[in-house]
């Protein structure tokens, strides 16, 4: 049986369809919370400082429904999202909700994405190369770093990195998606912000890779391959490491579907127009729809990186059974 054989015989289909099943009325119900605490907001997307007169609210309300029932424009909403379509922008005039998230998800993906490849490697680096000299100089080194990561928010670092790098040296782009000639997701407007979101997820995985490789080391297994003469970078390589993996495996889901939802403090501190800037300048305008619309695409985002980290972990730790 072939290596990928094996890790497919080991899926838990059952166990994926039920979470699966269970995701819908998930769904159903983070909408219509959203969308009864949206109506409930005070003011509309339409007011402003001077009132509209009478006809012109009529004609609005008319042309956007909200003359009907609430709970008839809640079930049109939800027979919209069905069909894939999140209705208009009411802010962003020729624009649906559906280009807007087109436009702005594939930056804040990016961004996530990449932090966490970064988060990821570096924080299992350090974490491995501090846990295998625990209590030395280089362990309380790595740890003081990692404390001083973690105590430090994203919305303080960000400026900091902006100060020293681009606006001091001169290296990156401030913030947007740059000037001519370097337009668009490039390195040279895109490091700041990955860096900036990567930073906390080094510090606590390199806490999480110290503590599991610490403990993995005194286990039995581990003994066993050092009494059949295995050297020590093979038993760090081949038994360790792969079960020091298992709670970052736990850990990477949830924290996948956080730096994700947590780029919208870095897209407003660089100015990137990404779906964390929409979702903000639609709270703030009462854009209900484009709120709505990122919120479905943040909860459906959890809800599938959670189930493939429970998915993996599975597949790895051939010990765990959901079924």
């Amino acid at each position: 049986m072939s290596t990928l054989q094996r890790a497919l015989s080991r899926i838990p289909w059952a166990y994926t369809a039920r979470r699966l099943l269970i995701a819908i009325p998930t769904m159903l119900a983070i909408i219509t919370m959203a969308f009864l605490m949206m109506r409930a907001a005070p003011g509309g997307p339409f007011d402003g400082e001077r009132k509209l007169p009478a006809a012109t609210e009529q004609a609005i309300a008319a042309k956007f429904g909200f003359d009907k029932p609430l709970h008839e424009q809640y079930f049109n909403y939800v027979g919209g999202v069905l069909h894939g379509d999140f209705g208009p922008s009411y802010k962003t005039l020729g624009k649906s909700v559906n280009d807007l998230i087109a436009d702005g998800l594939p930056i804040s993906l990016t961004i996530g994405s990449l932090a966490m490849i970064l988060g990821i490697t570096m924080g299992t680096l350090l974490g491995v190369f501090a846990g295998l000299r625990q209590n030395s100089s280089a362990d309380y080194g790595v740890m003081g770093l990692a404390m001083f990561g973690i105590s430090i928010p994203t919305f303080v670092t960000g400026p900091i990195l902006i100060l020293i790098f681009a606006l001091g040296a001169g290296i990156f782009a401030v913030g947007g998606l740059g000037t001519y000639p370097n337009i668009g997701m490039n390195w040279h407007n895109m490091t700041l912000p990955v860096i900036t979101l990567a930073l906390p997820q080094i510090a606590i995985i390199s806490r999480l890779m110290r503590a599991s490789i610490i403990e993995t080391m005194r286990s039995n297994h581990i003994r066993t391959a050092r009494s059949k003469g295995l050297s020590e970078r093979q038993v760090i390589a081949r038994h360790a490491l792969p079960a020091a993996l298992l709670p970052l495996i736990s850990y990477a889901g949830p924290a996948m579907a956080r730096v994700m939802t947590g780029s919208v403090v870095i897209e407003k501190v660089f100015g990137l127009p990404g779906l964390g800037s929409y979702f903000v300048n639609g709270a703030l305008n009462r854009d209900y729809t484009l709120v709505m619309g990122a919120i479905i695409v943040y909860a459906g985002l959890i809800v599938i990186l959670n189930l493939v980290a429970d998915i993996l972990y599975a597949v790895l730790d051939p010990k765990v059974k959901y079924d």
